[in-house]
This record gives structure tokens, sequence and C-alpha cells, in this order.
């Protein structure tokens, strides 16, 4: 797998993860945050693996 898809693959998850914990915010707000942290830890590793 190529550098760039790897990370356009992580980009990609951190975007569904987002909509999601935004989407669960006024239902599941314990769910809607670790959604957002696993979206920040998803962008994160995009990030680190383009370095």
């Amino acid at each position: 797998m190529s550098t760039d898809l790897a990370a356009v693959l992580l980009f990609t998850l951190a975007g569904f993860l987002i909509g999601g914990a935004y989407t669960t915010w006024k239902n599941s707000r314990p769910l809607a945050i670790s959604l957002g942290v696993c979206a920040v830890l998803a962008a994160a590793g995009a990030v680190l693996w383009l370095l």
C-alpha cells in the first residue's frame, strides 16, 4: 500500500468518525466524545504517516 493511499484512508476514517461524533452528540455524549478522540487519533496517524 502506498504512503499516500494509507494517509488518504486515515483522513477518510477521521472524517467519518467526526461525522458520527457530530450526529450522536445529542443522544449519547460519551459515545460522541470517544468517536471524536478516535477521529483525532486517526488524523494524527495520517499526518505522522505522511512525515
